[in-house]
């Protein structure tokens, strides 16, 4: 198992931000649909993988996990977006590089010499999606008691018609900003910098984070343009899905390029 500290080493020079503006949040969404749009007929074909999976998450969850845990489960699909997305972050740094960007690339960072610190990220995005599930559970028992309801009717109900489901529904939402915030800050220019370049995880979250940090109103900006499009692709069935995946994981990655200064990062592997 790859070790990711929170620090970069310490003979190693902080990796360079930019502040970035609203321009440059458009214009990674304009060229993230440009890419989607020029490999529309690959993507759509691998974007299903996500929407099946949420599917899956969502029928488990009504039949075999308590009802009181979906939408915690629905809403933290979110937190592993980004490592959906890792894919579409290889095709568009082939695509910027003008090498073949075709959809059998797509499991191309499998040669990737950041591999093991990306399987150290992933784990720590799955532990904190395991986590907001639970602790979704515990806000629940703590308002409504650990008794399941008997049928969405009655959960909807507890929800919108006593006043422990509006608290209940506050402090979730709250401590859901937390972890969006958390969530953000670990990934979000984490993983294209590990698909782009070969640096260890330590760097690339703590450059994740001081992005965030020096562009606290762009980051938390761009973060509610994710979840309205995550929200928007998900109804009512998350088939949407297979379209907004793509276009944010492209817009990702033309962002990332705007926040971080790629001219002090290691060489660009070939593979």
């Amino acid at each position: 198992m790859v070790a990711v500290s929170a620090q970069p080493p310490a003979s190693a020079p902080a990796i360079p931000i930019r502040r970035i503006s609203s321009e440059d949040i458009r214009f990674a969404l304009r060229e993230g649909w440009a890419d989607f749009r020029e490999k529309r007929g690959d993507i759509v074909v691998i974007a299903i993988i996500y929407p099946l999976f949420s599917l899956s998450v969502a029928f488990a969850s009504l039949g075999g996990v308590p009802l009181v845990l979906f939408f915690p489960m629905a809403a933290g699909l979110s937190l592993l977006g980004p490592l959906v997305a890792v894919g579409f972050y290889e095709l568009a740094r082939r695509r910027e590089a003008g090498l073949d960007s075709s959809w059998q690339h797509f499991f191309d960072i499998r040669h990737s010499p950041s591999l093991g610190s990306l399987i150290g990220v992933a784990v720590l995005m799955i532990m904190l999606f395991g986590s907001w599930v639970w602790v979704g559970g515990a806000i629940h028992d703590a308002f409504l008691g650990n008794v399941p309801p008997r049928s969405v009717g009655e959960f909807l109900h507890q929800l919108f018609g006593t006043a422990a489901g509006w608290q209940m529904m506050i402090v979730g939402n709250l401590v859901g900003l937390a972890y969006a915030v958390v969530a953000l800050g670990l990934t979000w220019t984490t993983i294209p910098m590990l698909v782009d370049r070969p640096v260890d995880g330590g760097t690339a979250i703590s450059t994740s984070f001081r992005a965030v940090s020096a562009n606290p109103g762009m980051a938390a900006r761009w973060g509610l343009i994710v979840a309205a499009l995550l929200v928007a692709g998900s109804i009512p069935t998350f088939i949407g899905l297979a379209i907004v995946i793509p276009w944010l994981g492209y817009a990702t990655w033309h962002l990332y390029t705007r926040v971080v200064d790629r001219g002090a990062l290691p060489p660009i592997p070939i593979r």
